[in-house]
């Protein structure tokens, strides 16, 4: 099956098989936000156990699938100092999300209205649990662009394989992403058609991400250490100032924790195996 993915992303190119993959992300997202169809609530100890899958899952992609190749494919362009792209891009990554952060209102999972974070708004809650997931989607969609293109130049390390595999996981883990910003909002009196739409919409950042990302290193060689590096620093930001606070705001710490294992070790099993 993998085999047989591998060949049509070779067949279709870096960009379109960047597309395709992010859309499949979107898709996973949308089948997250579906649960209010069937549920209005959501076990806590098993939500927080998902968004701590979903950390892992990220932090896992952030090395392996980035940052590894990243500092392999500088050794071979910068022989000198091959960790100064890497670490700028990564820098950098963080960076941007940082400068995100502050600038657009969006309010975290599980946390009160009082907490909102960004410029100072009147925005409605749902409006803000959106933005907060869109933030999360926009280094995970970049990500995925940027190591098909990578993939496309030959660069040592990553494989279209790995590309689909790094798809797979945050395909996966974009499920409880779906029901974070579906359920609250299921929970709080919208409607389930509204519910399940404010839930699918937070990933539609992904396909453009991924599209932008693919095109950068298509035509930016050069650039493909810092690219790497850059999406893993987005990435890393998310988790440690989001995901895991969120996690943390409940008695379930524990299996938050055990949660966040499991997700890096999925994900470093996808890329290991399949990459």
């Amino acid at each position: 099956m993998v085999e047989q993915i591998e060949i049509l992303a070779t067949e279709l190119g870096p960009v379109k098989a960047a597309l395709l993959a992010t859309l499949f992300t979107w898709l996973m997202t949308a089948l997250g936000a579906s649960i209010v169809f069937f549920f209005k609530t959501v076990n806590r100890a098993f939500f927080d156990s998902m968004l701590g899958f979903t950390g892992g899952v990220m932090i896992a992609a952030s090395f392996w699938s980035l940052l590894n190749p990243s500092l392999e494919y500088a050794k071979d362009i910068y022989p000198v100092f091959p960790w100064a792209p890497v670490a700028g891009g990564f820098l950098l990554g963080g960076l941007f999300i940082f400068g995100l952060d502050k600038l657009l209102p969006h309010l975290h999972i599980n946390f009160q209205k009082n907490e909102t974070e960004g410029l100072p708004t009147t925005w409605h809650k749902s409006t803000l649990l959106l933005l907060a997931i869109t933030l999360h989607n926009i280094p995970e969609g970049l990500a995925i662009g940027i190591l098909f293109g990578a993939a496309a130049q030959g660069l040592d390390g990553t494989t279209i394989a790995a590309a689909v595999a790094l798809a797979i996981g945050i395909g996966v883990q974009n499920i409880p992403e779906g029901m974070a910003v579906s359920m609250p909002l299921r929970r709080n009196g919208a409607s389930r058609f509204k519910a399940f739409w404010y839930g699918q919409l937070s990933a539609i950042v992904e396909p453009m991400a991924g599209v932008l990302g693919a095109f950068a290193v298509l035509y930016m060689k050069n650039v493909l250490p810092y690219a790497l590096s850059f999406a893993a620093g987005a990435m890393i930001f998310v988790v440690v100032e989001e995901v895991i606070p969120e996690t943390q705001r409940d008695k379930y710490t524990d299996l938050a924790t055990l949660g966040f294992m499991l997700g890096f070790v999925v994900m470093m099993i996808l890329d290991v195996s399949l990459g």
